[in-house]
């Protein structure tokens, strides 16, 4: 299993509503992806401009799909990442 977590901070406080939307259309695509073991979005409540993407896929094979898939390239790629600061951080979960 590969772990990713995604911290994304909206450049401007007013696309918080629309990447909070997006972001919600992207995980529920990408929860339906093979491979896909879990894919959450959090919103921060302390800063609503902070947003969490927590993604376990069953392999690199899994996340080498997920960026050729639907949510990646018409929603995540084309139309989040203009909005952010991207700061990724693979992972491994602790047992």
């Amino acid at each position: 299993m590969i772990c990713l977590n995604i911290h994304l901070t909206a450049r401007d406080a007013a696309d918080v509503p629309r990447i909070h939307d997006l972001l919600a259309q992207a995980m529920h695509k990408s929860r339906t992806e093979p491979g896909c073991l879990r894919f959450d979005v959090y919103q921060s409540t302390a800063e609503p401009r902070r947003f969490t993407l927590v993604e376990h896929w069953a392999d690199q094979a899994a996340i080498d799909a997920h960026r050729l898939a639907e949510a990646y390239t018409t929603i995540y790629k084309p139309q989040v990442m203009p909005l952010v600061d991207r700061e990724a951080h693979p992972s491994t979960l602790l047992e």
